[in-house]
């Protein structure tokens, strides 16, 4: 009978030992994963399992993160605990990331404002409107969220964006929202609340440096595309 336990593997190719000899980088996320399950089912070892599960969201640790408890225990093999650990263990991923993105004080590229942002936007299910307000050195004054919205779009109020930019000071002002559909292709109403903005700013003497669109690790830049 053939046996699925990872016991039964070559030392080398087990995962706890590969990652203490070799290093957390050389580990697939597979084998990653299989670490925090620790166990199969007994048609399967860790790993196999692990390897099925990350085919179900196409090798998107994102979309794994956004599986319930419930949804993860539809796997054999995946009770409470181990949805729990897996669950967890991707919460301090995304937490980190949010760490990371709170040491940016400064916007000076598209991809600064990228990184700034999608820890709070670019995984949501819903579409969210926010504003970076920027002094005359493009440092963060401040960032809020100015609407939030259906999966189908997000009011936009023009008047609160100056108002709040004024109250603070603000000098230049970064435009953002997402696209839980996951394109970042701009759809004629973000051009034209974009403009909109884009004029009301220019009255006051202020300047909108940028719009992104933010979806699934991507997005596009209106100033980069040569749109804004």
């Amino acid at each position: 009978m053939v046996s699925f336990s990872i016991r039964h593997w070559s030392y080398d190719d087990r995962p706890r030992e590969k990652l203490a000899q070799k290093g957390r980088s050389v580990l697939s996320d597979a084998e990653l994963l299989a670490i925090l399950i620790g166990s199969g089912n007994k048609n399967e070892s860790a790993v196999q399992l692990s390897q099925r599960i990350l085919a179900a969201v196409d090798h998107n640790l994102n979309d794994l993160g956004k599986l319930s408890i419930n949804q993860l225990k539809k796997f054999k093999g995946i009770g409470d605990a181990k949805a729990i650990t897996i669950a967890a263990a991707l919460e301090v991923g995304r937490r980190r990331t949010g760490e990371d993105q709170e040491k940016i004080e400064k916007i000076g590229t598209s991809n600064d404002a990228y990184m700034l942002l999608y820890p709070l936007i670019g995984e949501l299910e819903h579409e969210e409107f926010w504003v970076v307000y920027l002094n005359n050195s493009n440092k963060v004054i401040h960032k809020s969220q100015l609407s939030k919205g259906g999966i189908t779009g997000t009011l936009v109020d023009v008047r609160l964006v100056m108002k709040q930019a004024l109250e603070l000071g603000a000098v230049g002002i970064v435009l953002a929202h997402n696209h839980p559909s996951g394109t970042v292709r701009p759809s004629a109403s973000d051009k034209q609340i974009t403009l909109k903005l884009k004029n009301a700013a220019e009255a006051l003497d202020l300047k909108i440096l940028d719009h992104l669109i933010l979806a699934q690790h991507k997005y596009l830049s209106f100033a980069d595309k040569g749109i804004l």
